[in-house]
């Protein structure tokens, strides 16, 4: 039996990776009361007295959470962005791994971001197969649902009396200093950082992730893109789609409660659109630790997912 400790179990995605691991019969779940929570001393205990840790947490809180870990047999799966370009800590999404086996010998495993997760799924693969050039300047259009912005953003969208200016898309990350933006370049070996575009709309759950690219960026065409895809996405949980599209139209909350992701390419050999569709919260954040940590126990990785 597994013991698993949730370090920060009140917040968005501390919640969806509980609700998926309270019924399953190879976890044991230590918890801690709401008085004991947030007390070091207790939260100490139960992170060296657990076989994984999932943080839950701000960046801050989670390089604490660390430090406190004593016990060399804890494996930690952190879900904030503290850890995700730093030395010693493998990267959390395992299709893009030369080897699964890169996550079960680790005991330090960074999750990646959401918006992060459609961004590298489809630009990793081409820059490393020599498809896309590594310098060329990238964009990158990324549609979320409200419930990425955590308890407080769920709770504006959802409120009777709530501001107007929420009842339309709105745009974020002007200041091009998204905290997502490290782990693009990093991952996916980019020489410039790509001009990044999130956007937050009135829906609850749900990610499309759009990276133009244009001819001159490419060594090869559309349908080069499209091999690359094929033969990287052969499993349940990132899979490539040849046609994704509904009547022309392609909804962002296609996949919404749902942890796979899917991949697809449309345009010309002039113009091309990456697209990459999944839940914030499945494939964006829960989904994707809780894959994870099936890898790290020998589980069948999709155990306890929506497919």
């Amino acid at each position: 039996m597994t013991k698993v400790f949730i370090d920060g179990s009140a917040g968005t995605t501390g919640l969806r990776i509980f609700d998926r691991l309270k019924d399953r019969n190879d976890i044991e779940l230590v918890t801690l009361s709401d008085a004991l929570r947030k007390d070091i001393n207790a939260r100490k205990e139960a992170l060296n007295n657990c076989d994984i840790a999932f943080l839950c947490l701000p960046d801050k809180a989670a390089v604490e959470a660390v430090s406190l870990i004593e016990n060399d047999k804890v494996a930690v799966i952190d879900t904030s962005t503290a850890h995700r370009v730093q030395d010693g800590w493998t990267y959390g999404f395992a299709e893009l791994l030369e080897s699964y086996d890169e996550i079960r010998n680790s005991k330090r495993i960074a999750n990646p971001g959401c918006h992060a997760s459609g961004f590298n799924a489809l630009v990793a693969p081409l820059t490393r197969a020599g498809v896309l050039k590594s310098s060329a300047n990238l964009s990158c259009f990324s549609l979320t649902g409200y419930s990425g912005g955590g308890k407080q953003m769920i709770a504006d969208y959802e409120s009777e009396d709530r501001n107007s200016a929420l009842n339309a898309p709105r745009m974020y990350g002007l200041s091009q200093s998204h905290k997502h933006i490290p782990e693009m370049v990093k991952i996916c070996s980019l020489s410039s950082a790509p001009a990044f575009c999130p956007v937050v709309s009135d829906y609850y759950a749900g990610m499309q992730v759009t990276v133009p690219v244009f001819k001159s960026d490419l060594n090869g065409g559309i349908e080069d893109i499209k091999d690359v895809y094929r033969k990287i996405y052969t499993g349940k949980i990132v899979h490539f789609d040849e046609i994704a599209d509904e009547n022309g139209f392609m909804s962002a909350n296609a996949f919404e409660l749902k942890d796979d992701m899917q991949i697809t390419v449309c345009g010309n050999d002039e113009r091309i659109l990456l697209v990459a569709r999944f839940d914030n919260l499945g494939k964006g954040a829960s989904g994707s630790a809780i894959q994870n940590m099936n890898i790290l126990i020998g589980a069948d990785e999709c155990t306890g997912l929506n497919i």
